[in-house]
């Protein structure tokens, strides 16, 4: 049914091609249960303190404003994304601002965080009925300058606190000027002090305590995930999403080198299990990990899991492979699991026999 529908979608502009998929989505919940949701396994994961259904999330960006969060939900996510949304509405960069790359599997977007602002978000949000677990990607309006961004972050925080699952914050699009320079040593302490200090005092107020992830890009030298790593544990964050899209164009045609945006799909793929791989390296089980980027099969969410990530998301896979690549990746990680639990019974069992053979 999807390779049908992705035939005539293909034919539009890829944005009109998005807002027809997601109002079509809206309108179509218990189908989209009955057809996708209800086939995917139910593989229980404990991320960040919430216990998830399944590892597999949708990424932010396919719903920013929150239009279509319980149609997302009934295609089977293990918890579901939106955003990125920002404190005041903006109408994002001109168009034409999303490309397909079909031969790559791949799109390159420079969206600009469009988006209707936070509250309009937050009011939509507040209407759901599906109880998938929402995280709120946030971040700073384009005509924010730098020494404000952190007040930015701030007013999304607060804004979402109430109805948020889990908080994202957005410091790597590279579609925003001078985003992902938050990224470096000073800016990131900047930054996760006052969301940290500010998260403390709502969870006081609130009664409820609701992790903070941050997204980092692809795009980053060992040194600077060290400095990344240190801080993220430094400050108490609940996880890192890694990874957003990337500046560079290997492994895609000429015509596209010269093309401002992320690049997100195929061409990704092998970078984010990179940086997944060099941030399990650093943080272990200390902090979760959750992988994104180019996943389009069951053998792209087994390497990402087994580089060490704790759950998955995706969004341009779901565009040229459909909803049914959520339950293939689901059973993908129903065997990861297994096979770990199977690695850590085996350790523990060799462990207790060389206990009783030093013992006799």
């Amino acid at each position: 049914m999807y390779a049908f529908a992705r035939r005539a979608l293909f034919t539009l502009d890829p944005e009109r091609a998005h807002d027809v998929t997601l109002g079509a989505l809206a309108r179509s919940t218990v189908l989209a249960r009955r057809l996708y949701g209800d086939k995917v396994a139910h593989v229980p994961v404990d991320l960040m303190g919430l216990q998830l259904p399944n590892p597999i999330g949708l990424a932010a960006g396919l719903d920013k404003d929150g239009r279509c969060i319980d149609g997302l939900a009934a295609l089977g996510f293990g918890f579901v994304e939106v955003g990125t949304v920002t404190p005041e509405p903006q109408p994002g960069n001109a168009r034409p601002r999303l490309f397909r790359l079909p031969e790559q599997r791949a799109l390159i977007n420079r969206m600009g965080f469009n988006n209707d602002g936070v509250a309009a978000l937050v009011e939509r949000a507040k209407h759901r009925r599906s109880t998938t677990a929402l995280g709120i990607n946030i971040g700073k309006n384009a005509i924010t300058p730098p020494e404000q961004a952190v007040a930015d972050y701030l007013a999304g925080l607060k804004a979402v606190y109430a109805i948020a699952d889990y908080v994202t914050i957005n410091i790597s699009s590279p579609n925003t000027k001078g985003l992902r320079d938050m990224q470096g040593r000073e800016s990131l302490d900047e930054l996760l002090g006052a969301l940290r200090e500010e998260r403390d005092r709502l969870a006081e107020a609130e009664s409820r305590y609701v992790p903070l992830a941050v997204k980092i890009a692809p795009d980053l030298t060992e040194g600077q995930l060290d400095a990344i790593a240190d801080r993220l544990l430094q400050h108490g964050i609940d996880g890192v999403i890694a990874t957003n899209t990337t500046i560079a164009r290997e492994g895609v045609d000429l015509r596209w080198t010269r093309e401002a945006g992320g690049l997100s799909g195929v061409p990704v793929r092998r970078r984010s299990t990179q940086v997944i791989a060099a941030l399990y390296a650093r943080l272990g089980s200390r902090l979760p990990i959750i992988g994104v980027g180019g996943i389009q099969s069951a053998r792209d969410a087994t390497d990402k899991l087994e580089a060490g990530a704790t759950a998955l998301q995706m969004y341009t896979g779901l565009i040229y492979q459909g909803p049914r690549l959520i339950a293939d990746c689901a059973k993908a990680a129903q065997h990861v699991y297994a096979g770990q639990r199977a690695r850590e019974l085996k350790r523990v069992v060799t462990r207790d026999r060389e206990r009783v053979a030093a013992v006799r």
